[in-house]
Order: structure tokens, then C-alpha cells, then sequence
């Protein structure tokens, strides 16, 4: 048996670096204060190495009003400039809980008009029916299902790998 430290074949330090973004052909849903606030056959996901893969769902496939813009900033080297966005339903707000990349940079083009929620901050999200897993911690939003082995950069101690 491999040290939980150590790369698991077929793992997630498989996947490319830069990123790679590619469709993803399962359906992706995102529920919200009770509510499916997204729901799409139409998504994307990127695979970077040591993170599951992020889904970005088209805000054409996101319900109306449930994005409310938010200050908050980031930069990828990769991606480009994103922004980020709160989710409201009812009284229910989640603060920086989507981002997306309004223009993103060569190679990523893809991404344009579409939008990555953090998984620990919805109240559930699938990937082809299967309950997603939360990557660790409270910066990066990837999507963890059966298929993905790890580990995984995100938990304490792991932001310098």
C-alpha cells in the first residue's frame, strides 16, 4: 500500500499542468436553499494537476437572479482574471460561493460565460447523479467523485506542493 502522501496511478497528478479544459458529457447539478439553482449536460471541467476536476456550468443553464455580483478578486496564471459571485435563494445567501472568468485568456476561451461553484458552500452538488465531494479546504472548488483519486492539494499543509 502507497503512503497517503504519495500519488495514486491514474490520479489527479496525472493531469496536465497548464490545465487542460475539456467538455464533461455528465449532467451537472447544483442545489441551493432547497432548490436546483443549475442544472446543465453542457459543461466543461479543468484538470490541473493535484486537483479534482473544477466544473464550469453556462450561466444560460444557472437559474435567473440566483447570481449576485461580489467584490472579491482573483488572478490565475493560466486562466486569467476572475471574478466572483454570491448565490441568493430566499434569505439563503452564500458569500463568494461562484466564479467565473468574464475574459479569459488564450487556451481557455472555453470558459467564457461560464460559471465554477465551491461545492462546500452549496448544499449539494452532482456530477452524473453521483453526490460530489468537496475538495479540502476553503480555496479551490474542485468536484470529487468516485473516479478521482487523490490526494489531493487544498488540505492544511498542502498549499506548497
Amino acid at each position: 500500500m502507497q503512503p497517503s502522501n504519495e500519488p495514486l496511478p491514474g490520479s489527479v497528478w496525472d493531469y496536465p499542468r497548464p490545465p487542460r479544459v475539456e467538455h464533461e458529457r455528465r449532467r451537472a447539478v447544483v442545489e441551493f436553499g432547497g432548490v436546483t439553482i443549475a442544472e446543465s449536460t453542457r459543461a466543461v471541467r479543468v484538470l490541473e494537476t493535484s486537483h479534482p476536476p473544477t466544473i464550469y456550468i453556462p450561466q444560460a443553464d444557472i437559474s435567473p437572479g440566483v447570481l449576485k455580483a461580489n467584490r472579491r478578486q482573483t488572478v490565475c496564471e493560466w486562466k486569467g482574471a476572475a471574478r466572483y459571485w454570491d448565490i441568493r435563494v430566499g434569505d439563503r445567501i452564500a458569500a463568494a460561493a461562484a466564479w467565473d472568468y468574464p475574459d479569459p485568456r488564450p487556451g481557455y476561451e472555453a470558459l467564457g460565460g461560464h460559471v465554477s461553484f465551491y461545492p462546500q458552500l452549496m448544499d449539494r452538488c452532482t456530477l452524473g447523479g453521483e453526490i460530489v465531494v468537496p475538495q479540502p479546504g476553503a480555496f479551490y472548488g474542485g468536484w470529487i467523485t468516485s473516479d478521482v483519486a487523490g490526494p489531493f492539494k487544498g488540505a492544511p499543509g498542502t498549499l506548497g506542493w
